[in-house]
């Protein structure tokens, strides 16, 4: 898996996060009955971590950019609004599909406000369904010919994600590229990966080894550690525009809000 972040200007607007994956993956449903290789891997899942394991990964994708273009880096980014998506395209399957992974998300991350608009209008987040030989005509026309440009000579993205700030680091908008006709595999993976980190968690790290902001792990669901990561970033405490260290002032007490609440909807051991 390969992926690239950064920071464009999106309609005029500060800057935006950006990560386009080569991704596979599928949402903890019965359709995972259908694919061996995520039903394997639900099975070895990890999901005992230790306190450092967690904030390990939440600081490393919480913070920073792959690919930076403009604005800081160095600040909680998330929205602090219900979050609505859009989307936009002619194959009703890959909309109920994103639907149900919207579900799962909004179901998995206790305080975060998340669910399908009926309209474009009512969305903070548009999803684009596009063919894959559509997809960088797709791209320039959110980014820019040189931008398209740019991202197709650094690698052969599958689907792309960027989101728009405001001042206070709070999100504002958020723009989901997905190609529909590369399988049901590859199209649930990029979604659930590039939803996700067009809610905040936009930089990759290649240290962290149980992420799927992991350049080289492909989970197939959303996973255990991911749903800390998440479930972290969108606690009221942690809160847009924070710094590394205001971060870690309100990251003792936050935890173990945040342990309960993972191992409940997960039915974990105590």
């Amino acid at each position: 898996m390969r992926a690239f972040h950064g920071f464009s200007p999106l309609s005029g607007v500060v800057a935006a996060g950006l990560a386009a994956i080569v991704c596979a993956l599928v949402w903890s449903g019965p359709v995972t009955a259908e694919i061996p290789a995520v039903v394997a891997r639900q099975r070895a899942e990890k999901t005992i971590f230790t306190d450092a394991e967690i904030v390990e990964g939440f600081l490393k994708t919480a913070f920073g950019a792959e690919y930076h273009l403009a604005g800081r880096v160095d600040r909680i980014r998330k929205y602090d609004m219900p979050v609505r998506v859009f989307a936009d395209g002619n194959r009703a399957d890959r909309k109920a599909q994103l639907a149900k992974v919207i579900a799962d998300i909004g179901q998995r991350v206790a305080h975060l406000d998340i669910a399908m608009a009926e309209n474009s209008e009512d969305a903070n987040v548009h999803v684009k369904l596009v063919r894959d030989r559509d997809l960088y005509r797709a791209i320039a026309a959110s980014y820019g010919k040189e931008r398209a440009r740019e991202i197709r000579s650094s690698l052969d993205p599958q689907c792309l994600s960027g989101f728009r700030k405001n001042d206070k680091f709070e999100i504002e908008h958020s723009d989901v590229i997905l190609t529909v006709d590369s399988g049901d595999f590859v199209f649930l993976d990029c979604a659930y990966e590039e939803l996700l980190q067009s809610l905040g968690p936009i930089n990759d790290t290649s240290s962290v080894p149980w992420t799927m902001f992991n350049d080289k792990v492909s989970m197939g669901f959303f996973d255990v550690y991911d749903q800390y990561i998440l479930n972290l970033l969108y606690d009221p405490r942690i809160k847009a525009g924070m710094t590394v260290s205001e971060v870690n002032a309100v990251l003792p007490s936050v935890i173990p809000d945040v342990r309960a609440w993972v191992r409940k909807i997960n039915h974990l051991p105590q």
